[in-house]
C-alpha cells in the first residue's frame, strides 16, 4: 500500500477554528456573491457549489482560512487576507492549502516550508486545524 503521506517537519505553528455552519448559511443569504468573492478564491467557490449542501463546505474552508491564519499568529489581515489561502484536495482528497503570493511570502518570512490542514464537519459545525512546518 503506497500511502503517500507528506513529509514531516518541524512545527512552528498551530491553529484552529470551530464555524456554526448556520452562521455561514445566513451570510450566504444575506449578502451571497458579495460575500463569495470576498473570503473565497475560485478554486473554492466552484467545488464548494457543486457539493449537495455548499454552506457545510464554506465553513469548512472559513474555518480553514482562520486555522492558517493562526498558525502565523497573524489573523486575517493586512499580512494575510482571506483569499490568500485556498482549500483544494490533493490526489486522495486530501485538504491541502494552496497561498498565493502574499502567503508565499509571509510562509518564507517565518522559515516555513508548507501548511498542512484537516477539516471535519458534522451536520450543524465544521473545524479546521493547521499547522505551520518547516524541512527538518
Amino acid at each position: 500500500m503506497n500511502l503517500d503521506l507528506p513529509p514531516g517537519g518541524l512545527l512552528l505553528g498551530m491553529g484552529c477554528d470551530l464555524v456554526e455552519i448556520a452562521r455561514i448559511q445566513r451570510v450566504l443569504e444575506r449578502q451571497g456573491e458579495r460575500f463569495l468573492a470576498r473570503v473565497f478564491t475560485e478554486e473554492e467557490r466552484t467545488y464548494c457549489l457543486a457539493m449537495p449542501h455548499p454552506p457545510k463546505h464554506f465553513a469548512a474552508r472559513f474555518a480553514a482560512k482562520e486555522a492558517v491564519s493562526k498558525c502565523f499568529t497573524t489573523g486575517i489581515g493586512a499580512e494575510l487576507g482571506w483569499k490568500s489561502i485556498s482549500i483544494y484536495h490533493g490526489p486522495r482528497h486530501d485538504p491541502r492549502v494552496r497561498l498565493d503570493e502574499k502567503g508565499e511570502a509571509l510562509l518564507r518570512a517565518v522559515g516555513g516550508t508548507r501548511v498542512q490542514i484537516s477539516l471535519s464537519h458534522t451536520d450543524t459545525m465544521a473545524m479546521a486545524v493547521a499547522a505551520l512546518l518547516r524541512k527538518p
